[in-house]
């Protein structure tokens, strides 16, 4: 892309040359918003803009320097940080070219996007996404957690989903330079963390069922509190034997973004008589264990862990992933094959995985109207585990794994 920002070496001071045309899929960044724009934006945004000065967001400001103001840390109550979208400062964008191949991306102002009514993204769902965290240390340095297996995870989906992706060190730096340019939004030290959320996406028109044309990698940030104020908390998971959340020879085994808008009728129901999310068992058989909506599962029993196996219906989590290492390290044993609904409701504990929480200890599970406790909801082996991964997340412990990824 001519005149774009290289990620390697990127100064955050200075993000794009004044001269830089503005990329045709940001054509939305105009010197004055649209009537759309002022209809359709989120109010939410727009107080946090008035409250924070946020710019307005088009060409000509996407390539001027930071602010003096944009260099001071954000007026926001750190201690009172939920999990839900602040606007930050920017945002990282690449397109691919016609050969499937990506170019170098370049830094654009944080704002609404533009996209062709027939773009692939919205007519036929081809779009993937991931989710990692920043994190500040007590020395003030950020550190990033396994951002490599996120690039490897999305180029298996982009596989699946026909769809090119960018190379494992062309989305680690994305994200580096990403989580660099909106620093400032990385919450102190054990309060809270920098969500960073990329996505790809067919952002060229079609209209016949095929692969889009053109594809375009974007990469948003937000600060998010801890998910339980108070370290970890228990959950209460009913278990749903009608609908299911992936089949055999599906997309369940990837981050597509259609897997997550199939759970939302029977998550919503869950929610709504008083249960905290929906643990799903396999189509086939009925009686297997598969994942909970977002999160993967775990059941412990004396000094064995068990989880379900990756067979192309489960998610491969990247907490997931983690806590079997750890769980070994510390001398689990960390069996990983078909655990069936029986085991679960026979288990000494419970407990889920995923980039939000961390570890979520299970309270009680509901099957075909019986409930299941577990103790006080909070085991120890969660409790252990949560510890661990939590601290050497942060930096709080020596990174003996070669996890973590320091951003100079």
């Amino acid at each position: 892309m001519e005149g774009s920002a290289a990620v390697t070496g990127l100064n955050p001071d200075y993000l794009l040359p004044s001269s830089r045309r503005a990329s045709p899929f940001l054509h939305s960044y105009t010197s004055s918003r649209s009537s759309f724009h002022r209809k359709h934006s989120s109010p939410f945004f727009h107080k946090f803009q008035k409250k924070l000065r946020l710019p307005s967001f088009n060409a000509r400001q996407a390539v001027s320097p930071i602010s003096k103001e944009e260099k001071e840390v954000p007026d926001l109550d750190w201690d009172n940080l939920g999990f839900a979208i602040v606007p930050t400062d920017y945002m990282y964008v690449m397109k691919s070219s016609h050969g499937g191949d990506f170019s170098n991306g370049e830094l654009q102002r944080f704002g609404n996007i533009e996209l062709s009514p027939s773009a692939g993204v919205l007519n036929y769902g081809q779009g993937l996404f991931e989710g990692l965290k920043a994190y500040r240390k007590e020395d003030g340095s950020i550190l990033l957690f396994r951002p490599e297996e996120n690039a490897l995870r999305m180029r298996s989906g982009a596989e699946r989903m026909c769809m090119p992706s960018p190379t494992v060190d062309q989305f680690v730096e994305a994200v580096k330079a990403t989580v660099a340019a909106n620093k400032r939004w990385v919450p102190p030290s054990g309060k809270g963390s920098l969500y960073i959320r990329p996505l790809l996406m067919g952002s060229g028109a079609v209209l016949g069922l095929a692969p889009s044309p053109e594809y375009t990698f974007l990469i948003y940030v937000s600060p998010v509190g801890n998910y339980f104020k108070e370290g970890i908390a228990p959950i209460n998971l009913v278990i749903e034997h009608e609908l299911h959340r992936a089949t055999p020879g599906g997309t369940g085994g990837v981050k597509t973004i259609g897997n997550y808008a199939a759970v939302l009728k029977a998550q919503s129901a869950a929610k709504a008589k008083g249960y905290s999310d929906v643990l799903y068992l396999d189509c086939v058989h009925k009686k297997y264990l598969e994942e909970v909506s977002s999160c993967n599962i775990f059941v412990v029993k004396g000094n064995v862990i068990s989880t379900p196996a990756i067979k192309g219906t489960i998610l491969p989590g990247i907490t997931r992933k983690s806590i079997i290492d750890v769980a070994r390290s510390l001398g689990y044993e960390v069996e990983e094959r078909f655990v069936a609904v029986d085991e679960l409701l026979e288990a000494d504990e419970v407990f889920c995985t995923g980039t939000a929480v961390v570890v979520s200890p299970v309270g009680s599970v509901t099957y075909l109207g019986k409930r299941t406790s577990y103790g006080d909801g909070v085991g120890v082996v969660s409790q252990q585990l949560y510890s661990v991964l939590t601290r050497l997340q942060m930096g709080l412990i020596e990174d003996k794994m070669n996890w973590t990824v320091s951003l100079s």
